[in-house]
C-alpha cells in the first residue's frame, strides 16, 4: 500500500466520522420523534378503548341487573279495601256525599 491510499483512508474516515457526528443527531431525534409520537398514539387509543369498553361493560350490566331484578324496587302503595264508597270527612256533617 502506499502512502497516498492511506491518507485518502483517513480522509474517507473523517468526512464519514464527520458525517455521523453532525447527521446522527438530527436523524436519531426524527427518529426518535417519530417512534415516540407513534408509541404515543398507540398508548392512547389503547387507553381510550379500554375506558371505552369499561363503561360500556359497566352499563350493559347495570341495565342488565335492572331489567332482571326490577331493582331498584319501588315500594308500591296496596291497594285499597274500600269498596268505592267515598271516603266520610270526620270534620263536616254530611261529608260523606
Amino acid at each position: 500500500m502506499s502512502e497516498d491510499d492511506g491518507s485518502r483512508r483517513y480522509l474517507i474516515g473523517g468526512a464519514a466520522a464527520a458525517c455521523a457526528v453532525c447527521c446522527a443527531p438530527p436523524l436519531m431525534a426524527l427518529l426518535g420523534i417519530a417512534l415516540t409520537g407513534a408509541a404515543a398514539t398507540v398508548t392512547s387509543l389503547l387507553f381510550a378503548g379500554t375506558v371505552f369498553a369499561l363503561v360500556v361493560a359497566a352499563l350493559s350490566i347495570g341495565a342488565f341487573l335492572v331489567r332482571r331484578n326490577g331493582w331498584p324496587r319501588r315500594d308500591r302503595v296496596p291497594e285499597s279495601r274500600h269498596d268505592g264508597d267515598p271516603i266520610p270527612d270526620p270534620v263536616r256533617p254530611g261529608g260523606d256525599r
